[in-house]
């Protein structure tokens, strides 16, 4: 949201955690990976998504337990049946790395329990359970060894067949009880110690406490140490983030991550009815993806579900060795690579680079075949496509550099790619450019380029965070500048790494001048107080529009909610109101200014609240300590006139949610006087800030009303 802030001009990627690192050497190998494969491999297999003679569509395949509303008992018997003599793990190893993939990640155990391993703490598993008897995990593991393959785990948090964990839910997201959570250590311990070196453990579902992630994180590096961790081990624990499923991030993440993608959204394990395009179509829909995951500067973990007798189905193969000969021509371009430097959006396709080379992903083609890389600069060298280095003709111009594409070039490859490269390097124009002249400049999170992350309990109580916002100066005159930072109640206290031309300053938040904010509360008038809820909902994002709120309608647009007048309400009195897991309130009030001021407000709500103003998002927050209520201050930027505040209340982890809209608060900030900046004329100067050593790199920044004010001396 934009804000105005009348009352400021009149009154590495991610911080070093609290957590320790792996090391750096290990973290770059695995993010040099880029492309791995990914196996759903159980007895859910087994049953091919069909229980009972028919096809179960609700759901997940590998979920098929609790999506057919299999008893556990008669779903525990599928084992006996369970004979997978067509695995064999040195021809999925020898598949991955013809395909082009650098690991195999696969599940050793999944939601159903079933252990693909021998474990120490249950029979549920492939050598006591069924008559195949033999440890499918330790064999893949030896096979991926032998061909040079990195290996890694998945590993289910939640276990439908531990008689003390939780039941099955709609969600999935279970609190992991202490009789389980010491069951799946042993369980994790079992699997670090037996099965060799382990790059990655992919942790999944599951609601664990705080104190049970950092437990489970610190048994993971004590045994392994550079085996890297995902995020849904949750509580902000993981090495890596990992997306949503199937989700390609079109932001910029600061932190090392992972998209993690299925051959068909439905499902990730077998599926004997699965509908299925030409290989053509699906060949060049993943490897897409893999391209845009890699430009973007994260690893792409492309699945295949084997079937129930252990073979892999003949379309995932082919489709894995059709990306693999593109690999074979084009792979320099995606291994070990750093992610488009432009931040742009190009319609014709993608960029990666590496060293001195730039190369374009020609996913569309280009208008006239030309190609122009905007402010690109230095020496231009040689041009080519990767394959059949065909010479592409690149001039620079005042504009940046242009490429002609050879009309054969999109007739070598699907997805042809071409490689520029600059021998002396190249500089490309900074994000986020603000020009500086005669004007005080603001910086603050509404004009930030932002890094962001994903913060959270678990997998359903998961927000995007920031981690990172940047910007870069171009003044107009040189001379000295006066810097100062302004803040509030919200974000005292919290120290950040404020970097002014490539120079550090840790910043305390703390004994700024104090000043008062010019509004006026007496020209705001307020408006009726409006519920709607309980309903179901997600932590993230709203029910309905939020540009598109009545208080007269149903809220959202169609729904059985509709906006009930609470007369006995009032502003700066907390409301408590029942609430089951996964349930949301939204509350609406109109407010009416005589004039445009900043307003700070006070909203307090429980595992998560959201604000909007005039159908703009004020704020998102979640609740990591699970406590039973949090209150942020919040600037808002009313205008003259009419203003809606949507007010959105989540609650996952108790029984009741609290709400408040409290305008009764002091309108004062602070202020911190900086050393004077010297800023030359034509010479960029980046700024940046991040948290100073936060205790998780994920953790958000927390800057709400925070901005920098940089203003020429007089």
């Amino acid at each position: 949201m934009k804000r105005k802030l009348l009352w400021v001009l009149m009154g590495t990627l991610f911080g070093h955690g609290a957590i320790a690192q792996v090391d750096p050497d290990a973290l770059q190998q695995w993010k040099d990976q880029k492309y791995s494969m990914f196996i759903h491999f159980g007895i859910y297999s087994q049953l091919g998504g069909v229980w009972d003679g028919k096809n179960i569509d609700r759901g997940l395949s590998e979920q098929i337990q609790a999506h057919a509303g299999i008893y556990s008992d008669t779903y525990a018997a599928v084992a006996d049946d369970f004979n997978p003599t067509k695995w064999n793990p040195d021809s999925i190893a020898l598949l991955a790395k013809n395909a082009g993939m650098k690991s195999i990640v696969i599940t050793s155990k999944h939601h159903d329990g079933f252990c693909m391993f021998d474990a120490s703490n249950t029979d549920f598993d492939i050598v006591d359970a069924t008559p195949y008897k033999r440890d499918i995990v330790k064999e893949l593991a030896n096979a991926c060894r032998a061909q040079g393959l990195k290996f890694g785990l998945y590993f289910s948090l939640i276990d439908w067949h531990y008689p003390q964990a939780s039941p099955i839910s709609s969600h999935n997201s279970d609190y992991i009880t202490p009789e389980h959570h010491q069951y799946n250590m042993q369980q994790v311990t079992d699997l670090l110690t037996h099965y060799g070196p382990i790059s990655e453990l992919w942790f999944d579902m599951g609601s664990m406490s705080k104190q049970q992630s950092i437990e489970m994180r610190a048994l993971v590096h004590r045994l392994q140490p550079n085996c890297m961790i995902g995020s849904r081990i949750g509580n902000n624990r993981g090495d890596f983030d990992v997306m949503g499923d199937n989700q390609e991030p079109d932001y910029i993440i600061g932190v090392p991550w992972q998209s993690p993608a299925s051959f068909f959204d439905e499902t990730w394990g077998y599926r004997s009815w699965q509908v299925r395009t030409g290989k053509q179509e699906k060949f060049k829909e993943k490897l897409t993806s893999l391209i845009r995951v890699a430009s973007r500067g994260g690893n792409y973990l492309l699945n295949i579900g084997p079937k129930g007798d252990g073979s892999v189905v003949d379309y995932e193969r082919d489709v894995l060795l059709m990306i693999g000969d593109w690999l074979k021509n084009n792979g320099e371009a995606i291994y070990g690579t750093q992610p488009d430097p432009f931040h742009v959006p190009f319609g014709w396709g993608s960029i990666t680079t590496k060293g001195n080379t730039i190369y374009l992903h020609l996913l569309n083609m280009p208008h006239k075949n030309v190609v122009l890389l905007p402010g690109l600069k230095g020496k231009v060298g040689k041009a080519y496509s990767l394959h059949g280095q065909t010479k592409v003709k690149a001039s620079a111009t005042d504009d940046g550099v242009v490429l002609e594409i050879p009309d054969v070039v999109f007739k070598q490859d699907v997805i042809p790619v071409v490689a520029l490269e600059m021998p002396q390097g190249y500089t490309v124009p900074p994000i986020n450019i603000l020009a500086v002249n005669n004007t005080p400049v603001l910086l603050g999170s509404g004009n930030a380029f932002h890094y962001y992350s994903t913060s959270g309990v678990d997998y359903n109580t998961r927000l995007r965070s920031t981690v990172k916002e940047a910007f870069t100066l171009a003044p107009t005159q040189s001379g000295a500048y006066s810097a100062r930072v302004y803040y509030s109640s919200e974000e005292s206290g919290k120290t950040m790494l404020l970097h002014l031309n490539g120079k550090p300053l840790e910043l305390k938040l703390e004994n700024g001048q104090k000043m008062k904010i010019p509004n006026d509360r007496a020209t705001l008038s307020f408006g009726k107080i409006y519920l709607a809820g309980p309903m179901y909902a997600g932590i993230d994002g709203a029910n309905g529009d939020p540009r598109k709120v009545d208080s007269s309608l149903t809220w959202p647009s169609g729904s059985r909610f509709k906006w009930e007048p609470k007369a006995d309400w009032h502003n700066g009195h907390t409301y408590w109101l029942p609430a089951k897991q996964m349930n949301a309130y939204y509350v609406l009030q109109q407010v009416h200014a005589e004039m445009a001021q900043n307003v700070l407000v006070r909203f307090t709500g429980g595992d998560g609240l959201m604000v909007f103003l005039n159908g703009e998002k004020a704020i998102s927050t979640n609740n990591l300590n699970k406590v039973d209520s949090l209150s942020h201050t919040v600037m808002l930027p009313l205008q003259k006139g009419n203003n809606q505040i949507l007010v959105k209340v989540f609650n996952n982890f108790h029984k009741k949610v609290p709400v408040n809209i409290d305008f009764n608060i002091p309108q004062e900030g602070y202020v911190l006087t900086l050393r004077d900046l010297q800023l030359e004329k034509d010479h960029y100067f980046p700024v940046s800030w991040e948290l100073s050593h936060p205790e998780t790199p994920h953790e958000n920044l927390g800057f709400v009303n925070l901005f920098v004010e940089v203003a020429p001396k007089k």
